[in-house]
Parts: C-alpha cells; sequence; structure tokens
C-alpha cells in the first residue's frame, strides 16, 4: 500500500461509476472539526448549509460527480447508545443526502459476523482503495491515508461494503 500521489478529489473526479465510504469509528477528533463538534455539544445545532464555507468544497464535488453518472453511497458502522461525535454526523447528513449522496446506518452488534477492513476507507469503481488512518484518540494518524489498487484489497473492501449496505438502515430510517 502507498500514499496516493492523487488527492481525494483527484480520485472523486476519476470514478467512472461509483465511490463508497465505510466508515467504522464512533469518534474522531480531528482538529477541523473541533469548534463545530463543540457548538452541536452546546447548543445541538450544526451547519447545514450546502453552500456554507464549511461544506462547499464538499458538495460541489459530490455533485459534479453524480451528474457524471458516479452513484456515492456512504455506510456508517456506531455503537449504540451513540457517541456525541455520532449524533453531530447524523444531525449534518442532510446535506450529505441533498448533495447527493445515500447515506445507510449499521448498528455495530449487526456487524459482528462481516469481515471488514481495520480502517475506514473510501473504494472508487471497486478498484483503487484509499484508507484513512487515525490515532487511538481519534486524530489524523501520520501519514493520513493510503492508496491502493490491489484487486485483493479492493474486492475485500467492495465484499465489507456491500455486506453491511444490505443490512445497514437508511439515514430517514435511523434514530439516534
Amino acid at each position: 500500500m502507498t500514499q496516493s500521489a492523487m488527492g481525494f478529489s483527484d480520485l472523486l473526479a476519476a470514478a467512472r461509476y461509483s465511490a463508497v465510504h465505510l466508515e467504522l469509528r464512533d469518534s474522531y477528533n480531528v482538529p477541523d472539526e473541533a469548534e463545530a463538534v463543540e457548538r452541536f455539544r452546546l447548543t445541538g445545532e450544526s451547519d447545514l448549509d450546502p453552500e456554507s464555507e464549511y461544506w462547499r468544497d464538499w458538495t460541489a464535488m459530490v455533485r459534479e460527480a453524480t451528474a457524471r453518472g458516479v452513484v456515492i453511497r456512504r455506510a456508517r458502522i456506531v455503537s449504540e447508545p451513540v457517541t456525541l461525535y455520532t449524533r453531530y454526523l447524523h444531525a449534518m447528513t442532510l446535506v450529505n443526502i441533498t448533495a447527493g449522496e445515500q447515506v445507510r446506518w449499521l448498528a455495530r452488534r449487526n456487524a459482528c459476523d462481516l469481515a471488514l477492513p481495520g480502517s475506514d476507507f473510501w473504494l472508487f469503481d471497486d478498484r483503487g482503495a484509499r484508507f484513512n488512518h487515525f490515532t487511538g484518540d481519534g486524530d489524523w494518524a501520520d501519514p493520513r491515508t493510503s492508496y491502493t489498487e490491489d484487486p485483493a484489497v479492493a474486492k475485500l473492501c467492495a465484499t465489507a461494503f456491500e455486506s453491511v449496505w444490505e443490512r445497514a438502515v437508511p439515514h430517514e430510517q435511523y434514530t439516534v
């Protein structure tokens, strides 16, 4: 596995038919979200404006990809009861959906018999897997990501994602 010379936006721009994201962690402690999570903790409010500075680049990438016919799906495996971070993600997921993503949630207890990679990943066109790496306290690790087009790894990721997707609950039916 190597660090990808292409950034995430390049990988999504190169996708022809699919981009899937499997999220496995219940908590992240990345600096670019700390203020927003704290605001949510204190007020219950989150940024739901797809054109805000926080969301603008993301929603533009997703809209461009889906306009080309790329299907973008995101599945989140979460522990229950959910963490503050999961409640925060759930509150903001409307923006992901508005931009064109499909999102589902799976309780961790319902994933016990699934073979899953050890890290969150994006899989592009069932061939390239970009893994996100975090430290034990939820911050970005160094390196932050790695990328592979190894067919066996891509197959593992595709099978894992489809297994989760099949069992997961659509966002509009999942409550926190």
